[in-house]
């Protein structure tokens, strides 16, 4: 039995003590025959692997043994080959393991046993090879293992803007998490000698988060996909296009989707009536600075915790507020060349629309914008730590102008990514919206 059947078999031990061990985490006891069969199968496991252990010692010894033969007249004149310099180890790309996992798959054409054998044959490493060979089918693809889908969800943080500015994750357990919440204080005074303590009632509410499945489709280069060996750019690239799809989208619910139709409910409904104040024309430093000013102190004025308060706002908001300049010609906001405005960070995203719709449904057409101001230590995003991943070659998507695109004719492969998440604050009172903001236009 070779390494690669070895670790194929090990593969398969691995994969139904895990079913034993699920089956106790379940909170159903095993019997006395299935812990008769955890330990047969955990002493078989050590085993394989002290046999793929001294299988690997014994090829590095072999090829530490090995001896480079040249048989071109010079070297054999020479006494022996020249000498080829070492080549620096590039750094492994952050979710690399993932990138190749998608390439071998799609290779494959979601056949997992071949899909494993490719990685090895390929050199993608043993722990995607082994991955591979115990992936769960679903129906919406495969689901990545959560030591992979891990690294992909951590990389979603520079790439959306209410991850990037401090939102809090939180795991779905089945699906659903609740978070008390304190929605009213206590009644604290001051009473003299002979006077009963006046009772404290205290308010509480829930916020509820519940999964709801976000699919991102990312079509990718057949030529990226085939490349056969181990390359950074290349997973580079795969996991580039894989996050970048994801965090867009991502945005666009946590910031403005109003919880129907199965999305999250974003910033923008979230947000109570008295927090929603309506922009200046920005005439004047004066009336823009008031503008900001007004949003700040709803947080304030509510006795939002302030831990990590930070704006949201277009591209174009960002630049008027970069080129505003005081009657001395001086700029008014020379901070945000570090990102900071009124000593907060900013995040600047296309998915706060400049065109007066937010919500796809309004008459308003004339350029107008948001801008959004929350104290993120007060968000949450709960989400489901695993992602389903599904592959086509002759299904087609529409691309961002709108267009209809075949990924059999541009010889692409179409991947389907389907994470599972909600989004919602601790308290409504932190989220502030400045309305109808056409400055720059």
């Amino acid at each position: 039995m070779n390494i690669n059947e070895l670790r194929r078999e090990r593969a398969n031990v691995n994969q139904q003590v895990q079913a034993l061990a699920a089956i106790e985490a379940g909170g159903v006891a095993l019997s006395a025959e299935q812990h008769a069969e955890f330990d047969s199968l955990s002493t078989k496991f050590s085993e394989i692997t002290a046999q793929i252990d001294r299988a690997e010692m014994a090829e590095r010894m072999a090829a530490a043994a090995a001896v480079a033969i040249d048989p071109t007249p010079a070297a054999v004149a020479s006494g022996g080959a020249p000498s080829v310099p070492a080549q620096p180890k590039m750094p492994e790309v952050k979710g690399a393991k993932v990138a190749r996992m998608v390439r071998a798959l799609a290779a494959a054409r979601g056949d997992t046993q071949l899909a494993s054998k490719l990685a090895v044959e390929r050199g993608f490493g043993e722990d995607v090879a082994m991955s591979l060979n115990t992936l769960t089918s679903s129906a919406g693809g495969v689901l990545v293992p959560t030591n992979l889908s891990s690294e992909v969800i951590e990389l979603l943080r520079p790439k959306s803007v209410v991850r990037k500015l401090g939102a809090r994750t939180l795991p779905l357990s089945n699906g659903n998490i609740t978070i008390p919440r304190l929605k009213g204080g206590a009644v604290v005074g001051y009473i003299g000698a002979d006077t009963d303590i006046p009772a404290a009632q205290q308010q509480f509410d829930d916020l509820k988060l519940t999964a709801k499945k976000l699919a991102a489709l990312v079509p990718i280069a057949n030529d990226l996909l085939k490349y056969a060996g181990v390359n950074p750019n290349v997973d580079q690239i795969v996991v580039s296009d894989l996050t970048s799809a994801i965090g867009s989208r991502e945005d666009k619910a946590f910031i403005l989707d109003d919880g129907n139709s199965n999305t999250p409910k974003g910033l923008r409904h979230w947000a109570v009536q008295t927090n929603k104040i309506a922009a200046s024309d920005g005439s004047s430093v004066q009336k823009v600075d008031i503008d900001l000013n007004k949003v700040i102190l709803a947080l304030e004025g509510a006795d939002a915790n302030m831990i990590t308060p930070g704006w949201i706002m277009a591209p174009r908001v960002f630049r008027f507020l970069t080129s505003l300049r005081n009657e001395t010609g001086n700029r008014v906001y020379p901070e945000l060349d570090n990102g900071m405005l009124k000593g907060y960070p900013v995040g600047r995203t296309t998915q706060v629309p400049i065109n007066g719709d937010p919500d796809g449904k309004s008459a308003d057409k004339t350029n107008a914008s948001e801008i959004y101001f929350a104290d993120f230590g007060d968000l949450f995003i709960g989400e489901e730590d695993s992602l389903e991943i599904d592959y086509s070659k002759e299904a087609t998507y529409k691309d961002s102008d709108g267009q209809v695109v075949s990924a059999f004719q541009r010889d692409q492969t179409l991947i389907r990514v389907i994470a599972k998440n909600d989004f919602g604050p601790r308290h409504v009172e932190s989220i502030a919206v400045l309305t109808g903001v056409r400055w720059g236009v």
